[in-house]
Order: C-alpha cells, then structure tokens, then sequence
C-alpha cells in the first residue's frame, strides 16, 4: 500500500556545495519536486562594503543596499545553473525542478536564467510585489519597513522587473511575507542593518500588483496566472490554481476599480499595522470577501471565527 508523507518544497539558503545540490536534485527527481533556493551567496567574507568614506550611516537606506549587492544573486544563480541542467530532459535529475524565490536583480541573474530556460534546464523563477512597488530611492532614512533581502533596488532595475514579468521571464508572483512584532523593526532606532528583515503583505498582493500593473495594462487573467495558475502548477497541486470544476474554491471577490487608502483603520489588519511597507498608500482593488474549499473566511472586515484549511499531503511510491 501507498504511504502518505507530508513533502513540502525543500528550500536552501546560502549553500555554495554543487554536489549537494547535484545529490538533491536526484532525490527530487525521484518525488517529482521543485528545489527553492533563496539565490543570494556571499562572495567574500572579508570585504567591507561600508568603505571609508562613504555615508555608511545605517539609517540611511543606501547603506544597507551597498552590504547586499547584486553580485550576490548573481553568484548564488551562477553557481545553480551549473548543476540546473541535470533536469533538462534526459538529464540525471530529470523530473526534478530547480525554482529561484524572490528575485530583485534585473540585470545579469535574470539573464542567466533566461539562458538557462533556453538551453532546457527546468528553470522558473519569481519575483515579489514589493520589488515592483517601490524603488530605493524612495526609502526615507530610518524607515526599517523597507528593509528586506535581497534588498529593494532602483527604478530602473524595477520597470526592467515589470518587463521580465510581463514578458514571461519571470514566471511568477509570490508574498515572500515576512511578519514580526513591531520591536524587531527597530522603528524609532531606524537602523536598517540590526532591523528585521522583511515585508509584511500578504493581504494586499492583490491590490498591490493590480494598481502598481494597470499603467503597463495588465490583465485579470494575467494576475491570476502569476498569483494562482502558475505556483499551484509548481507547487503540483492540481485541486488549486483556478476556478474550474473539480478544482477546490479558493475564490476572492473584489472591486477591481475601488480605490481605497491603506491606514491604519483598515479592517484587514488584525495587528501590527505600524510595520507594512504599504501603509499610507492609495490601492486599487478592494477584497470584499474571500473563500477557501468553498468556506467564506473573510468579508466586509471580519474574518471566520476558526481556521478551515487542510494540511496539503504528498503521494509517495512505496519504494521510496
């Protein structure tokens, strides 16, 4: 009889060892399962990035941005494609997947990969709204609720972002949500280098990519391929990703055109919204209400009483 095991996505961070990753990739294949990798790896422990000299005052934004280059990501994907074309077809690993989180560099890590996609590897990659809200040259000294890594870069590197994604470069959207407690943010001492690290969003990544996208002309169908279609594909649950029969009714029901100013009042929030990158903003597209299997867990401001998800298991062949 078939055994049940619960076999979430394996996720690296920081790991510089090919073998490794050749030895994982082959145990991948085996289950049918991506590899996620936070791409960013340090190319020199010993090099100082605040050099003298320069404004290295860590309540300014530029000097948090100078300790995170975008070497670093180019490095880390550099390194993966290596070994990323075991799952071209016929490949050693084929069946395994290799899918880069979070990706803010535009330039020479988004061409590697698209070499990769090119040449065969079972390559995707995302990027995250925050990359494709804001610039760092809008970050105002001390305000740690920017802070996340990789870090948020120019704007030119951001309409290169929205290029990649429109384009299908980039193959998806996610959160990569990172909450805290407000102490960790390090508001009133503003410093960007002992601050916690990342963006607190998951309740607004619809809003956020739909009025950040309209002035590119994006579309419904496309925010749903890049926030539902794609990750349930990757992910491979098939019961999710759209709204079709058999599938399970994951549904959202908003107000594309309503505009709204996120405040602090705002009935999303259920703590903690001193912290959100995107307080104070004006949004396009309110949630009115939202259902998951079927089950309505939010409208109107009020969220359900209890929890109503499941825990997502995994089929796993008997000789493994």
């Amino acid at each position: 009889m078939n055994e049940f095991k619960f076999l979430p996505p394996l996720a690296l961070t920081n790991v510089s060892c090919l073998t490794f990753y050749q030895a994982g990739l082959a145990v991948l294949a085996k289950y049918k399962r991506p590899l996620l990798v936070h791409a960013e790896m340090e190319q020199d422990a010993q090099a100082n990035y605040l050099e003298d000299g320069m404004n290295n005052d860590p309540r300014s934004y530029s000097t948090y941005l100078r300790t995170r280059p975008p070497s670093w990501e180019e490095a880390a994907i550099r390194e993966l494609l290596t070994v990323s074309g075991d799952t071209a077809p016929g490949g050693p690993a084929e069946g395994a997947h290799l899918h880069v989180v979070h990706l803010s560099d535009a330039a020479s890590s988004l061409q590697l990969l698209k070499e990769a996609k090119g040449s065969g590897h079972s390559v995707t990659v995302e990027t995250c709204p925050h990359y494709l809200a804001f610039s760092s040259e809008e970050i105002e000294d001390g305000d740690t609720r920017f802070k996340c890594s990789p870090p948020i870069r120019d704007a030119a590197n951001r309409e290169i972002l929205w290029k990649a994604v429109l384009e299908g470069d980039i193959d998806m959207l996610s959160s990569d949500h990172s909450p805290s407690v407000p102490e960790l943010k390090l508001r009133e001492e503003g410093n960007f280098l002992k601050a916690w690290g990342g963006i607190s969003s998951l309740q607004f990544v619809l809003p956020v990519t739909w009025s950040h996208g309209r002035k590119y002309g994006v579309s419904l169908e496309q925010v749903a391929l890049w926030w539902s279609e794609r990750p349930a594909k990757l992910s491979g649950q098939e019961s999710k990703g759209s709204i079709a029969v058999g599938k399970q009714a994951d549904i959202v029901v908003w107000e594309p055109d309503v505009e709204f100013v996120l405040n602090k009042d705002h009935p999303t929030y259920l703590k903690h919204p001193s912290i959100s990158a995107y307080m104070g903003t004006k949004l396009t597209g309110k949630v009115l209400a939202t259902f998951v299997r079927g089950n309505l867990v939010y409208e109107d401001g009020k969220h359900a009483s209890a929890a109503c998800g499941a825990t997502l298991l995994s089929k796993v062949p008997a000789d493994l």
